[in-house]
């Protein structure tokens, strides 16, 4: 923020006047948001509301990273974007409709993946992040940029159900690392098309985490730093956990062994080749679909799914019903298993081999991979 705060115009003075009312935030509050820059990472479920409620408090300048497109299934969650935005850069969709919110705001949009050779000049001249990434390998690479360049940021995420929200990095606080030290093994994670995420409850996360980067540029309440926010949206229940600074974090702690941004796969140490045997590409499928030796293909997903989009010649076989349904897998044949993105077909033919059936393949990266690839007609969702 600039040491000169910024003067208030007329208009300004009347979009923000209930603003201007709270003793806590007053004219000389309104003009350090407008001093303020925010890096927002992700204009998904997450960056909506919280780039949404930035922009609409008047915080003067919103960098925005995001290389994703707007789709149909997003629209359930991401309220940013709208059916006008299908198939534009998210980036786009969201400078175009902050600005109608809050012309004042000037929106930076940065169509680009965030990586251990980007990350340090994405973060460069911004006060405060607010993380609305959607994945492991992100999320620790913001913190570890964090840290490093000396910047607290709004942690958040959303599991069906639940949620999360913190502020880590801060001085003298907690990073991410020292409630997480490693992340999980990329097969253990299920994406949101994976798992599901009810379509209001990144609206409530993603708004407090908006609520705790404009605490912190106002200086006021107590920010979430030491303390995780766990939110149940069944139960409607909040419930909060003491995170403490990790003196032997490998980022963070007194003796940090982490002292540039890497990314995921270097920080596990392990950056598999895909298993030959295990998994099938789209191409090779498409190759053995017209051979003599056609694979049975069997498709676990669920019923709602396959009414959306399927191979043609696939059977449907839920995996939760695999178990009670092996007789419909014929053993003579080679097995081919099928789901949205290529997890569930994973665990799938691990079942399988089990079982006893001996030639059985995941088709990688499931439905989404074979209408990029092969057949545009399959729907992706």
């Amino acid at each position: 923020m600039t040491d000169h705060p910024p003067e208030l115009r007329p208009d300004e003075l009347l979009r923000y006047a209930r603003h201007l009312t709270l003793p806590e935030v007053g004219v000389a509050g309104q003009q350090k948001l407008k001093a303020s820059r925010v890096l927002l990472v992700g204009a998904g479920g997450l960056g909506s509301p919280a780039a949404l409620y930035l922009a609409a408090a008047g915080v003067g300048t919103l960098g925005v990273v995001d290389d994703d497109l707007v789709d149909l299934t997003n629209l359930q969650r991401q309220v940013l974007h709208g059916t006008a935005s299908l198939g534009l850069p998210k980036t786009v969709s969201a400078e175009a409709r902050l600005h109608d919110l809050n012309p004042a705001t000037v929106v930076i949009p940065m169509a680009t993946r965030l990586t251990s050779s980007n990350v340090r000049e994405v973060m460069a001249g911004f006060d405060i992040v607010v993380d609305g990434s959607d994945n492991f390998p992100t999320r620790y690479l913001v913190n570890d940029a964090a840290v490093m360049t000396g910047r607290p940021y709004v942690y958040g995420s959303i599991f069906r159900f639940e949620g999360q929200v913190s502020v880590f990095a801060a001085p003298g606080g907690p990073c991410y690392r020292c409630l997480y030290a490693e992340p999980p093994a990329p097969q253990l994670i299920p994406s949101c098309a994976e798992a599901g995420v009810l379509g209001v409850l990144p609206g409530v996360i993603g708004t407090l985490q908006a609520l705790e980067a404009i605490k912190w540029i106002l200086g006021v309440g107590e920010p979430l730093v030491g303390r995780l926010l766990l939110f149940d949206a069944l139960k409607l229940r909040f419930r909060e956990l003491t995170v403490k600074r990790d003196r032997s974090c490998v980022v963070c702690g007194d003796r940090p062994t982490v002292t540039g941004p890497v990314d995921y796969e270097a920080f596990c140490g392990v950056r598999h080749a895909p298993d030959q045997a295990a998994e099938i590409t789209p191409r090779e499928l498409q190759a053995e679909l017209a051979s003599p030796a056609v694979p049975q293909m069997i498709d676990v997903r669920e019923p709602w799914e396959w009414g959306i989009a399927r191979i043609e010649g696939s059977q449907l076989i839920s995996l939760s019903s695999l178990g009670d349904r092996l007789h419909e897998v014929d053993g003579r044949r080679p097995v081919v298993t099928v789901c949205h993105s290529g997890i569930r077909s994973l665990t799938a033919r691990e079942l399988l081999l089990a079982a006893g059936f001996g030639d059985v393949r995941s088709l990688a990266g499931g439905i989404d991979a074979w209408s990029a690839q092969i057949d545009r007609k399959v729907a992706r969702y």
